[in-house]
């Protein structure tokens, strides 16, 4: 997998931002990781769900990977439905 596999086209501004951003972290398996995710998912989120989203894609991708790898435990700050969502979806991942 090398990058989007979904068009932005009938996105509005926000989600096609936030679904660059997925694919354009810096480190390839957040690359991955993230840009799979808002592939299969931006279009559904709702409202809520697209301001958690922002605020996880503001975490660095060296404190962002061990989490979502379960590496490094969730803090309670950070742990949401969205990283829920994330994180199962990378437990289904074939690279």
């Amino acid at each position: 997998m090398t990058g989007t596999q979904r068009s932005s086209e009938g996105l509005d501004v926000r989600r096609r931002k936030l679904l660059f951003r997925s694919w354009h972290r810096g480190m390839r398996e957040m690359d991955l990781i993230l840009g799979c995710f808002a592939d299969a998912e931006i279009g559904a989120l709702t409202g809520d769900e697209i301001d958690q989203y922002e605020r996880l894609l503001e975490i660095s991708d060296t404190d962002f990977l061990p989490m979502v790898t379960g590496e490094h435990p969730v803090p309670p700050d950070v742990d949401c439905a969205v990283l829920r969502k994330i994180m199962a979806s990378r437990r289904i991942m074939t690279f």
